[in-house]
């Protein structure tokens, strides 16, 4: 007889079905740079272009939260191991891209529209090597400072440690991301720009998301304290 399966606890479902979708929808909301009021103007204050970011931040921030978050219910092995499988809908996204981009238009779409389709999902294979990658070693980094944070503070500054591991994480994500997919020419004030506005947008967002994420998880999984 076999055994039966190891329940899974429902924040830990819950989050993982999230996590998987904001894998997939961070790369197509990259394809829009948007600009952020107050913090945009930080570059004009400088002589420089007014501060953009492209629109997936908001997503991956949501990536960085969750599986902080993770971490803090049910500890590092799980969290690491949801960045792992996070690898699976990113990588079948961008190959059910591509296998959609190379099938031939129906031939009432409009070339308006075909056209659109095609400058917002195609990407150049750096491009997509530099979004794995990025992902891959930014979230994982993520959760070894927040669990090495919490080894050091206990359950105390969830929102402290949740804040420096996205800051953190962040600044590597962009380095790694803008170096790969634009190349060293591309190192100057877009990175800069980019990573100043993903650091302000971590410590403006990130703690009051992970406290009520982390809430959320307890009352799904009958332990609020």
């Amino acid at each position: 007889m076999n055994p039966p399966a190891p329940a899974i606890p429902r924040s830990l479902f819950a989050f993982s079905i999230f996590y998987g979708g904001m894998v997939c929808i961070a790369g197509v909301l990259g394809n829009k740079q948007v600009t952020l009021g107050p913090i945009s103007q930080l570059g004009p204050l400088v002589g420089l272009p007014p501060l953009a970011v492209e629109a997936g931040i908001f997503a991956f921030l949501l990536l960085v939260v969750t599986s902080s978050a993770v971490a803090e219910l049910h500890g590092r092995a799980a969290a690491n191991f949801l960045v792992l499988v996070g690898f699976v809908p990113l990588i079948f996204s961008i190959l059910l891209a591509l296998l959609v981009l190379a099938l031939p238009s129906a031939p009432e779409m409009s070339a308006e529209r075909l056209a659109a389709f095609d400058t917002m999902m195609s990407a150049t294979p750096w491009i997509w090597i530099g979004g794995i990658v990025a992902y891959g070693v930014s979230q994982t980094l993520n959760v070894t400072i927040f669990s090495w944070l919490k080894g050091r503070e206990g359950s105390a500054l969830l929102w402290f440690r949740a804040g420096v591991a996205s800051v953190l994480s962040q600044i590597v994500d962009t380095l790694l991301f803008i170096t790969i997919a634009f190349g060293l020419g591309a190192v100057g004030w877009l990175m800069a720009g980019q990573m100043l506005v993903k650091v302000v947008l971590s410590i403006i967002l990130v703690p009051g998301l992970i406290t009520v994420l982390v809430a959320i998880g307890r009352r799904l999984d009958g332990t609020e304290q």
